[in-house]
Protein backbone atom coordinates (compact mmCIF):
# COMPACT_ATOMS: atom_id res chain seq x y z
CA UNK A 1 0.00 0.00 0.00
CA UNK A 2 0.84 4.09 -0.08
CA UNK A 3 2.70 5.15 2.35
CA UNK A 4 1.94 8.44 3.20
CA UNK A 5 3.81 11.17 4.99
CA UNK A 6 1.12 13.23 7.14
CA UNK A 7 2.10 16.57 9.23
CA UNK A 8 1.76 15.52 12.75
CA UNK A 9 1.65 18.97 14.16
CA UNK A 10 -1.37 18.97 16.40
CA UNK A 11 -4.21 16.21 15.13
CA UNK A 12 -3.81 12.32 15.96
CA UNK A 13 -3.28 9.66 12.85
CA UNK A 14 -6.71 7.88 12.32
CA UNK A 15 -6.45 5.04 14.58
CA UNK A 16 -3.83 6.06 17.14
CA UNK A 17 -4.42 6.66 20.63
CA UNK A 18 -2.88 10.53 21.71
CA UNK A 19 0.16 9.51 23.24
CA UNK A 20 3.09 12.44 23.40
CA UNK A 21 6.01 10.21 21.25
CA UNK A 22 9.36 11.07 23.72
CA UNK A 23 11.17 12.55 20.85
CA UNK A 24 8.91 15.03 19.65
CA UNK A 25 6.25 16.95 20.86
CA UNK A 26 4.56 17.63 17.52
CA UNK A 27 4.27 13.36 16.98
CA UNK A 28 1.59 11.71 18.38
CA UNK A 29 3.03 8.34 17.71
CA UNK A 30 3.14 5.62 20.85
CA UNK A 31 6.25 4.21 22.12
CA UNK A 32 7.92 3.89 18.24
CA UNK A 33 11.59 4.21 17.57
CA UNK A 34 11.75 7.27 15.24
CA UNK A 35 14.76 7.88 12.78
CA UNK A 36 14.68 10.76 10.31
CA UNK A 37 13.63 9.78 6.91
CA UNK A 38 16.27 9.58 4.30
CA UNK A 39 14.08 9.12 1.22
CA UNK A 40 12.00 12.66 2.32
CA UNK A 41 12.10 16.06 0.19
CA UNK A 42 9.58 18.98 0.58
CA UNK A 43 8.38 17.57 -2.87
CA UNK A 44 7.08 14.67 -1.74
CA UNK A 45 3.79 13.52 -0.22
CA UNK A 46 4.00 10.15 -1.09
CA UNK A 47 6.46 8.29 1.18
CA UNK A 48 8.47 6.11 -1.38
CA UNK A 49 9.42 3.54 0.92
CA UNK A 50 12.39 1.36 1.86
CA UNK A 51 13.13 -1.79 3.29
CA UNK A 52 13.57 -0.38 6.54
CA UNK A 53 10.36 1.78 6.49
CA UNK A 54 6.88 -0.01 8.03
CA UNK A 55 4.89 3.30 8.92
CA UNK A 56 2.24 5.02 7.60
CA UNK A 57 3.11 8.16 9.06
CA UNK A 58 6.08 10.85 9.24
CA UNK A 59 6.33 13.73 11.25
CA UNK A 60 6.24 16.67 9.28
CA UNK A 61 8.89 19.07 11.78
CA UNK A 62 11.66 17.11 11.23
CA UNK A 63 10.58 14.52 9.27
CA UNK A 64 11.07 11.21 11.12
CA UNK A 65 10.35 7.65 10.14
CA UNK A 66 9.18 4.79 12.32
CA UNK A 67 10.37 1.56 12.97
CA UNK A 68 7.78 -1.64 12.22
CA UNK A 69 4.90 -1.17 14.87
CA UNK A 70 4.20 -3.31 17.48
CA UNK A 71 1.70 -5.88 17.67
CA UNK A 72 0.12 -3.88 20.15
CA UNK A 73 -0.15 -0.96 17.57
CA UNK A 74 -1.25 -2.87 14.90
CA UNK A 75 -4.28 -4.48 16.80
CA UNK A 76 -5.32 -0.91 17.85
CA UNK A 77 -5.44 0.22 14.29
CA UNK A 78 -8.06 -2.77 13.01
CA UNK A 79 -11.08 -1.09 13.20
CA UNK A 80 -13.87 -2.41 15.56
CA UNK A 81 -16.36 -5.08 14.04
CA UNK A 82 -18.36 -5.87 16.56
CA UNK A 83 -21.10 -2.96 17.44
CA UNK A 84 -20.87 -4.13 20.90
CA UNK A 85 -17.14 -3.58 21.57
CA UNK A 86 -16.38 -0.14 22.48
CA UNK A 87 -14.52 1.94 19.95
CA UNK A 88 -11.04 1.69 20.37
CA UNK A 89 -10.67 -1.47 21.79
CA UNK A 90 -8.94 -3.85 20.82
CA UNK A 91 -10.72 -7.35 20.26
CA UNK A 92 -7.48 -9.59 21.20
CA UNK A 93 -6.01 -7.96 24.23
CA UNK A 94 -2.23 -7.71 23.37
CA UNK A 95 0.66 -7.80 25.64
CA UNK A 96 2.15 -3.91 25.27
CA UNK A 97 1.65 -3.60 28.81
CA UNK A 98 4.63 -5.58 29.56
CA UNK A 99 6.66 -3.57 26.83
CA UNK A 100 9.42 -1.08 28.35
CA UNK A 101 10.17 2.17 26.72
CA UNK A 102 14.18 2.93 26.17
CA UNK A 103 16.25 5.52 25.32
CA UNK A 104 16.91 5.71 22.06
CA UNK A 105 19.55 8.60 21.75
CA UNK A 106 22.38 6.46 22.26
CA UNK A 107 23.38 5.98 18.33
CA UNK A 108 23.09 9.36 18.04
CA UNK A 109 25.04 10.68 20.67
CA UNK A 110 27.89 8.24 19.48
CA UNK A 111 27.67 9.99 16.38
CA UNK A 112 27.77 13.45 17.34
CA UNK A 113 30.67 12.27 19.27
CA UNK A 114 32.63 10.84 16.40
CA UNK A 115 31.80 13.62 14.32
CA UNK A 116 33.14 15.92 16.70
CA UNK A 117 35.88 14.27 17.49
CA UNK A 118 36.39 14.30 13.09
CA UNK A 119 35.87 18.18 13.52
CA UNK A 120 38.48 18.67 16.14
CA UNK A 121 41.27 16.50 14.08
CA UNK A 122 40.44 18.55 11.24
CA UNK A 123 40.65 22.08 13.00
CA UNK A 124 44.45 20.80 14.43
CA UNK A 125 45.40 19.97 11.09
CA UNK A 126 43.62 23.42 9.56
CA UNK A 127 45.09 25.20 11.91
CA UNK A 128 48.84 23.66 11.53
CA UNK A 129 48.50 24.57 7.84
CA UNK A 130 47.06 27.93 8.71
CA UNK A 131 50.02 28.80 11.01
CA UNK A 132 52.73 27.40 8.28
CA UNK A 133 50.40 29.80 5.80
CA UNK A 134 51.14 32.88 7.89
CA UNK A 135 54.13 32.72 8.92
CA UNK A 136 54.94 32.30 5.52
CA UNK A 137 52.60 33.53 2.22
CA UNK A 138 54.80 33.38 -0.51
CA UNK A 139 57.65 31.01 -1.36
CA UNK A 140 60.75 31.72 -3.51
CA UNK A 141 63.61 30.37 -4.59
CA UNK A 142 66.71 31.76 -2.99
CA UNK A 143 69.09 31.19 -5.71
CA UNK A 144 67.11 33.79 -7.30
CA UNK A 145 67.59 36.42 -4.72
CA UNK A 146 70.62 38.91 -4.38
CA UNK A 147 71.34 39.30 -0.72
CA UNK A 148 74.17 41.69 0.70
CA UNK A 149 74.94 42.62 4.61
CA UNK A 150 74.43 45.73 6.46
CA UNK A 151 77.78 47.20 7.39
CA UNK A 152 79.15 50.30 8.95
CA UNK A 153 81.83 52.77 7.02
CA UNK A 154 82.38 56.11 4.99
CA UNK A 155 79.84 56.31 2.38
CA UNK A 156 80.11 58.77 -0.11
CA UNK A 157 77.63 60.35 -2.45
CA UNK A 158 78.40 60.48 -5.78
CA UNK A 159 76.96 60.58 -9.33
CA UNK A 160 78.27 58.56 -11.99
CA UNK A 161 78.29 60.10 -15.18
CA UNK A 162 79.11 60.28 -19.23
CA UNK A 163 82.23 62.12 -19.79
CA UNK A 164 84.48 62.88 -22.97
CA UNK A 165 88.19 63.98 -23.55
CA UNK A 166 88.40 68.09 -24.42
CA UNK A 167 91.36 70.70 -24.65
CA UNK A 168 91.88 73.15 -22.15
CA UNK A 169 94.00 75.02 -24.75
CA UNK A 170 92.73 73.97 -28.31
CA UNK A 171 93.70 76.75 -30.52
CA UNK A 172 92.04 76.75 -34.26
CA UNK A 173 94.04 77.81 -37.73
CA UNK A 174 92.02 80.07 -39.93
CA UNK A 175 93.01 81.19 -43.31
CA UNK A 176 94.07 84.86 -43.52
CA UNK A 177 93.01 85.23 -46.97
CA UNK A 178 91.37 83.55 -49.55
CA UNK A 179 93.26 80.66 -51.66
CA UNK A 180 94.12 77.39 -51.93
CA UNK A 181 94.69 75.45 -49.09
CA UNK A 182 97.02 72.44 -49.24
CA UNK A 183 97.63 70.67 -45.86
CA UNK A 184 100.98 68.80 -44.93
CA UNK A 185 99.66 67.22 -41.88
CA UNK A 186 96.59 64.65 -41.26
CA UNK A 187 94.55 63.99 -38.58
CA UNK A 188 96.54 62.80 -35.41
CA UNK A 189 99.84 63.92 -36.11
CA UNK A 190 101.96 65.11 -33.54
CA UNK A 191 103.58 68.53 -34.54
CA UNK A 192 106.08 70.74 -33.09
CA UNK A 193 106.33 74.48 -32.75
CA UNK A 194 106.11 76.70 -35.84
CA UNK A 195 105.92 73.39 -37.80
CA UNK A 196 104.45 74.19 -41.35
CA UNK A 197 100.85 72.59 -41.12
CA UNK A 198 99.51 74.12 -44.43
CA UNK A 199 100.27 76.36 -47.56
CA UNK A 200 97.74 78.93 -48.84
CA UNK A 201 98.30 79.55 -52.59
CA UNK A 202 97.25 83.15 -52.95
CA UNK A 203 98.13 85.16 -56.53
CA UNK A 204 96.08 88.34 -55.69
CA UNK A 205 97.92 88.99 -52.15
CA UNK A 206 101.11 88.21 -54.07
CA UNK A 207 100.29 90.67 -56.28
CA UNK A 208 99.53 93.45 -53.99
CA UNK A 209 102.76 92.71 -51.87
CA UNK A 210 104.77 93.51 -55.29
CA UNK A 211 102.65 96.61 -55.71
CA UNK A 212 102.64 98.25 -52.23
CA UNK A 213 106.51 97.70 -52.00
CA UNK A 214 107.31 99.41 -55.41
CA UNK A 215 105.68 102.46 -53.90
CA UNK A 216 107.15 102.25 -50.33
CA UNK A 217 110.08 102.40 -52.71
CA UNK A 218 108.99 105.64 -54.69
CA UNK A 219 107.79 107.19 -51.27
CA UNK A 220 111.69 106.73 -49.44
CA UNK A 221 113.08 108.07 -53.13
CA UNK A 222 110.74 111.13 -52.36
CA UNK A 223 111.14 111.41 -48.63
CA UNK A 224 115.02 111.54 -49.81
CA UNK A 225 114.76 114.22 -52.41
CA UNK A 226 112.99 116.58 -50.20
CA UNK A 227 115.14 116.30 -48.07
CA UNK A 228 117.92 117.36 -50.22
CA UNK A 229 115.41 120.21 -51.72
CA UNK A 230 115.15 121.37 -47.84
CA UNK A 231 119.05 122.06 -47.66
CA UNK A 232 118.85 123.56 -51.33
CA UNK A 233 116.18 125.89 -49.98
CA UNK A 234 117.79 126.40 -47.05
CA UNK A 235 121.28 126.96 -48.35
CA UNK A 236 119.04 129.81 -50.93
CA UNK A 237 118.00 131.40 -47.63
CA UNK A 238 120.77 131.52 -45.69
CA UNK A 239 122.70 133.28 -49.06
CA UNK A 240 119.70 135.76 -48.89
CA UNK A 241 120.27 136.32 -45.24
CA UNK A 242 123.90 137.57 -45.52
CA UNK A 243 123.92 139.89 -49.09
CA UNK A 244 121.12 141.57 -46.62
CA UNK A 245 123.39 141.59 -44.07
CA UNK A 246 125.91 142.86 -45.77
CA UNK A 247 123.80 145.43 -47.74
CA UNK A 248 122.64 146.50 -43.79
CA UNK A 249 126.31 147.04 -43.20
CA UNK A 250 127.72 149.06 -46.36
CA UNK A 251 124.55 151.39 -45.75
CA UNK A 252 125.26 151.92 -41.97
CA UNK A 253 128.74 152.69 -42.74
CA UNK A 254 127.76 155.31 -45.68
CA UNK A 255 125.51 156.84 -43.24
CA UNK A 256 128.11 157.12 -40.74
CA UNK A 257 130.51 158.70 -43.71
CA UNK A 258 127.87 161.22 -44.43
CA UNK A 259 126.96 161.82 -40.99
CA UNK A 260 130.98 163.16 -40.36
CA UNK A 261 131.23 165.08 -44.01
CA UNK A 262 127.81 166.87 -42.59
CA UNK A 263 129.39 167.42 -39.75
CA UNK A 264 132.26 169.18 -41.42
CA UNK A 265 130.21 170.86 -43.98
CA UNK A 266 131.10 168.83 -46.74
CA UNK A 267 128.14 167.42 -48.08
CA UNK A 268 124.36 168.96 -47.87
CA UNK A 269 121.29 167.77 -45.89
CA UNK A 270 120.26 165.89 -48.28
CA UNK A 271 122.69 163.17 -48.87
CA UNK A 272 122.95 162.84 -45.72
CA UNK A 273 119.07 162.01 -45.16
CA UNK A 274 119.50 160.01 -48.69
CA UNK A 275 122.45 157.92 -46.24
CA UNK A 276 119.93 157.40 -43.73
CA UNK A 277 117.37 156.14 -45.78
CA UNK A 278 119.52 153.34 -47.53
CA UNK A 279 120.61 152.36 -44.20
CA UNK A 280 116.64 151.89 -43.27
CA UNK A 281 115.95 150.42 -46.21
CA UNK A 282 118.79 147.65 -45.48
CA UNK A 283 117.89 147.28 -42.28
CA UNK A 284 114.42 146.01 -42.85
CA UNK A 285 115.39 143.89 -46.17
CA UNK A 286 117.78 142.34 -43.55
CA UNK A 287 115.31 141.85 -40.74
CA UNK A 288 112.98 140.58 -43.28
CA UNK A 289 115.50 138.06 -44.92
CA UNK A 290 116.21 136.42 -41.25
CA UNK A 291 112.17 136.07 -40.92
CA UNK A 292 111.74 134.60 -44.00
CA UNK A 293 114.56 132.24 -43.96
CA UNK A 294 112.98 130.86 -40.21
CA UNK A 295 110.00 130.43 -41.91
CA UNK A 296 110.85 128.64 -44.57
CA UNK A 297 113.05 126.24 -43.19
CA UNK A 298 109.89 125.76 -41.18
CA UNK A 299 107.91 125.25 -44.03
CA UNK A 300 110.22 123.06 -45.68
CA UNK A 301 110.69 120.82 -41.95
CA UNK A 302 106.99 120.22 -42.54
CA UNK A 303 106.92 118.89 -46.42
CA UNK A 304 109.99 117.12 -44.96
CA UNK A 305 107.85 115.11 -42.37
CA UNK A 306 104.63 114.55 -44.25
CA UNK A 307 106.96 112.63 -46.76
CA UNK A 308 108.54 110.90 -44.18
CA UNK A 309 105.04 109.77 -42.36
CA UNK A 310 103.75 108.49 -45.43
CA UNK A 311 107.05 106.83 -45.95
CA UNK A 312 106.18 105.24 -42.57
CA UNK A 313 102.88 104.27 -43.54
CA UNK A 314 103.83 102.59 -46.70
CA UNK A 315 106.09 100.56 -44.86
CA UNK A 316 103.60 99.41 -42.54
CA UNK A 317 101.08 98.27 -45.14
CA UNK A 318 104.33 96.21 -46.94
CA UNK A 319 105.06 95.24 -43.23
CA UNK A 320 101.24 93.82 -42.93
CA UNK A 321 101.31 92.40 -46.03
CA UNK A 322 104.61 90.80 -45.52
CA UNK A 323 102.86 89.29 -42.52
CA UNK A 324 99.88 87.98 -44.19
CA UNK A 325 101.83 86.71 -46.79
CA UNK A 326 104.00 84.78 -44.27
CA UNK A 327 100.57 83.24 -42.69
CA UNK A 328 99.81 81.66 -46.09
CA UNK A 329 102.35 79.07 -44.14
CA UNK A 330 100.02 77.97 -41.23
CA UNK A 331 102.11 76.96 -38.89
CA UNK A 332 101.77 75.70 -35.49
CA UNK A 333 101.34 77.50 -32.50
CA UNK A 334 101.95 74.77 -30.15
CA UNK A 335 103.50 71.65 -29.54
CA UNK A 336 100.89 69.20 -29.19
CA UNK A 337 98.87 67.51 -31.52
CA UNK A 338 96.37 68.02 -34.83
CA UNK A 339 92.87 67.95 -33.90
CA UNK A 340 90.90 67.61 -36.93
CA UNK A 341 91.14 68.92 -40.55
CA UNK A 342 88.14 71.49 -41.06
CA UNK A 343 88.57 71.34 -44.61
CA UNK A 344 89.19 68.87 -47.38
CA UNK A 345 93.11 69.49 -49.20
CA UNK A 346 93.74 71.43 -51.97
CA UNK A 347 90.26 73.30 -52.24
CA UNK A 348 89.62 76.68 -52.08
CA UNK A 349 88.65 78.46 -49.09
CA UNK A 350 87.18 82.30 -48.24
CA UNK A 351 90.06 84.35 -45.90
CA UNK A 352 89.19 83.62 -41.83
CA UNK A 353 87.60 80.29 -42.96
CA UNK A 354 88.55 77.83 -40.23
CA UNK A 355 91.04 75.84 -41.53
CA UNK A 356 92.26 72.74 -38.54
CA UNK A 357 92.95 73.04 -34.92
CA UNK A 358 95.76 71.74 -32.43
CA UNK A 359 95.69 70.55 -29.46
CA UNK A 360 98.15 70.98 -26.20
CA UNK A 361 98.29 67.66 -25.16
CA UNK A 362 99.30 68.94 -21.69
CA UNK A 363 96.25 70.68 -20.65
CA UNK A 364 93.49 68.11 -21.52
CA UNK A 365 90.36 68.17 -19.14
CA UNK A 366 86.92 66.02 -19.17
CA UNK A 367 83.98 67.76 -20.11
CA UNK A 368 80.87 65.66 -18.30
CA UNK A 369 77.94 65.91 -19.02
CA UNK A 370 75.57 66.22 -15.28
CA UNK A 371 71.88 66.06 -15.01
CA UNK A 372 69.91 69.14 -14.21
CA UNK A 373 68.82 67.68 -11.11
CA UNK A 374 72.05 67.79 -9.39
CA UNK A 375 72.61 71.34 -10.83
CA UNK A 376 72.06 72.98 -7.43
CA UNK A 377 74.61 70.61 -5.25
CA UNK A 378 77.77 70.96 -8.25
CA UNK A 379 80.58 73.91 -7.37
CA UNK A 380 84.09 74.53 -8.41
CA UNK A 381 87.07 72.74 -6.34
CA UNK A 382 84.18 69.54 -5.71
CA UNK A 383 86.15 66.52 -5.79
CA UNK A 384 86.00 63.72 -9.02
CA UNK A 385 87.22 60.45 -10.36
CA UNK A 386 87.43 59.65 -14.16
CA UNK A 387 87.96 56.30 -14.85
CA UNK A 388 90.41 55.65 -17.77
CA UNK A 389 91.02 51.92 -18.77
CA UNK A 390 91.26 49.95 -15.47
CA UNK A 391 92.50 53.59 -13.07
CA UNK A 392 90.84 55.68 -11.26
CA UNK A 393 92.35 59.17 -11.68
CA UNK A 394 91.14 61.80 -9.30
CA UNK A 395 90.56 65.52 -10.14
CA UNK A 396 88.80 68.31 -9.51
CA UNK A 397 85.95 70.26 -10.84
CA UNK A 398 86.91 73.74 -12.54
CA UNK A 399 83.90 75.41 -13.86
CA UNK A 400 80.40 74.91 -14.44
CA UNK A 401 78.35 75.70 -17.79
CA UNK A 402 76.06 78.66 -16.61
CA UNK A 403 73.31 77.33 -19.08
CA UNK A 404 71.42 74.24 -19.12
CA UNK A 405 71.11 72.22 -22.48
CA UNK A 406 68.53 69.72 -23.03
CA UNK A 407 68.25 68.36 -19.36
CA UNK A 408 72.08 68.16 -18.96
CA UNK A 409 74.87 71.07 -17.28
CA UNK A 410 78.16 71.15 -18.64
CA UNK A 411 81.21 70.31 -15.96
CA UNK A 412 84.93 71.12 -16.95
CA UNK A 413 87.33 68.69 -14.82
CA UNK A 414 91.07 68.96 -14.36
CA UNK A 415 93.51 65.91 -13.90
CA UNK A 416 95.07 66.44 -10.33
CA UNK A 417 98.12 64.60 -11.24
CA UNK A 418 99.99 63.91 -14.28
CA UNK A 419 97.93 63.60 -17.67
CA UNK A 420 97.46 60.02 -18.46
CA UNK A 421 99.21 58.61 -21.41
CA UNK A 422 96.98 58.13 -24.70
CA UNK A 423 94.35 60.38 -24.24
CA UNK A 424 92.70 61.53 -27.32
CA UNK A 425 90.03 64.07 -27.73
CA UNK A 426 86.39 63.85 -27.86
CA UNK A 427 87.29 60.22 -25.87
CA UNK A 428 84.52 58.88 -23.99
CA UNK A 429 85.06 58.35 -19.83
CA UNK A 430 83.45 57.39 -17.10
CA UNK A 431 83.06 60.10 -14.89
CA UNK A 432 82.17 59.98 -10.84
CA UNK A 433 81.51 63.17 -9.19
CA UNK A 434 81.85 63.04 -5.17
CA UNK A 435 78.79 64.94 -4.57
CA UNK A 436 78.54 64.75 -0.26
CA UNK A 437 80.68 62.33 2.23
CA UNK A 438 79.11 60.66 5.48
CA UNK A 439 81.76 59.17 7.45
CA UNK A 440 80.65 56.24 9.91
CA UNK A 441 77.12 55.62 8.83
CA UNK A 442 75.62 52.36 8.05
CA UNK A 443 74.70 51.36 4.81
CA UNK A 444 73.93 48.33 2.33
CA UNK A 445 74.77 47.19 -1.39
CA UNK A 446 72.55 49.60 -3.57
CA UNK A 447 70.14 46.92 -5.87
CA UNK A 448 67.09 47.46 -7.03
CA UNK A 449 64.97 46.93 -3.67
CA UNK A 450 65.65 51.00 -3.02
CA UNK A 451 63.54 51.70 -6.24
CA UNK A 452 60.86 49.48 -5.56
CA UNK A 453 60.09 50.04 -2.15
CA UNK A 454 61.24 53.89 -2.39
CA UNK A 455 63.66 53.53 -0.07
CA UNK A 456 61.31 52.45 2.85
CA UNK A 457 61.08 48.85 2.50
CA UNK A 458 63.17 45.96 2.84
CA UNK A 459 63.85 41.99 3.57
CA UNK A 460 65.54 40.94 6.47
CA UNK A 461 66.88 37.07 5.72
CA UNK A 462 66.31 34.70 8.93
CA UNK A 463 67.40 31.08 8.87
CA UNK A 464 64.74 30.25 5.49
CA UNK A 465 62.34 32.95 5.88
CA UNK A 466 62.68 36.95 4.73
CA UNK A 467 60.98 39.03 7.10
CA UNK A 468 59.50 42.46 5.98
CA UNK A 469 60.73 45.48 7.81
CA UNK A 470 60.07 49.50 7.43
CA UNK A 471 63.68 51.18 6.91
CA UNK A 472 64.88 54.92 6.26
CA UNK A 473 67.77 55.85 3.74
CA UNK A 474 69.46 58.65 3.69
CA UNK A 475 72.20 59.24 0.54
CA UNK A 476 72.71 57.25 -2.28
CA UNK A 477 75.88 56.71 -4.29
CA UNK A 478 76.40 54.45 -7.47
CA UNK A 479 77.20 51.35 -5.27
CA UNK A 480 75.79 52.07 -1.69
CA UNK A 481 72.95 53.30 0.12
CA UNK A 482 72.71 54.81 3.58
CA UNK A 483 70.35 52.91 6.01
CA UNK A 484 69.17 55.82 8.78
CA UNK A 485 67.00 53.71 10.84
CA UNK A 486 65.26 49.73 10.40
CA UNK A 487 68.13 47.60 10.24
CA UNK A 488 71.11 46.99 12.26
CA UNK A 489 74.76 46.20 11.61
CA UNK A 490 75.33 42.71 10.57
CA UNK A 491 71.67 41.94 9.12
CA UNK A 492 71.27 40.61 5.82
CA UNK A 493 68.65 41.68 3.18
CA UNK A 494 67.28 40.94 0.01
CA UNK A 495 68.62 43.75 -2.69
CA UNK A 496 67.26 41.88 -5.80
CA UNK A 497 63.94 42.74 -6.90
CA UNK A 498 60.94 42.79 -4.70
CA UNK A 499 58.31 41.98 -6.85
CA UNK A 500 58.06 38.52 -6.50
CA UNK A 501 57.34 38.84 -2.62
CA UNK A 502 53.72 40.36 -3.60
CA UNK A 503 54.10 42.44 -0.69
CA UNK A 504 54.11 39.61 2.22
CA UNK A 505 54.90 40.25 5.39
CA UNK A 506 57.13 37.06 5.69
CA UNK A 507 58.55 34.79 2.81
CA UNK A 508 59.96 31.16 3.05
CA UNK A 509 62.93 30.60 0.91
CA UNK A 510 63.60 27.44 -0.77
Amino acid sequence: MDRKCFPFRTGVHPGTPPAIHPRNANCKRENEDCHPCPNWSPARTTCPGSARCRSTCCCSRRRYWAWPPSPAAVARSIPVSNPAQPPGKPVIKDTSAQDITLATGGGRRKRIALTAIAALAGLVLAGSALATWLRAEVSVDSARLRLAEVRAGDLVRDVSVNGRVVAGFSPALYAPVAGTVSFAVRAGDYVEQDQVLAQIDSPQLANELAQEKARLQRLDIDVKRQAIQNRMNDLTARKDLAQAEVALNAAKREYQRNQQAWDKGAINEVDLLRAKDEWSSAQIAFDHAGEETTLNRSAWEFEQRTRELELEQQRLLVAELERVYGRLQVRAPIAGMVGSLLVADKTSVADNTALLNVVDLSQLEVEADVPEIYADTLGPGMAAVVRVGTDELPGTVTAISPEIVAGQVAARIRFDGELPQGLRQNQRLRTRLLLDEHRDTLMVTRGPFVDEGAGRIAYVVEDDYARRVQITTGLTSVSDVEVLDGLAPGDTIVISSMAQFRNAERVRLR
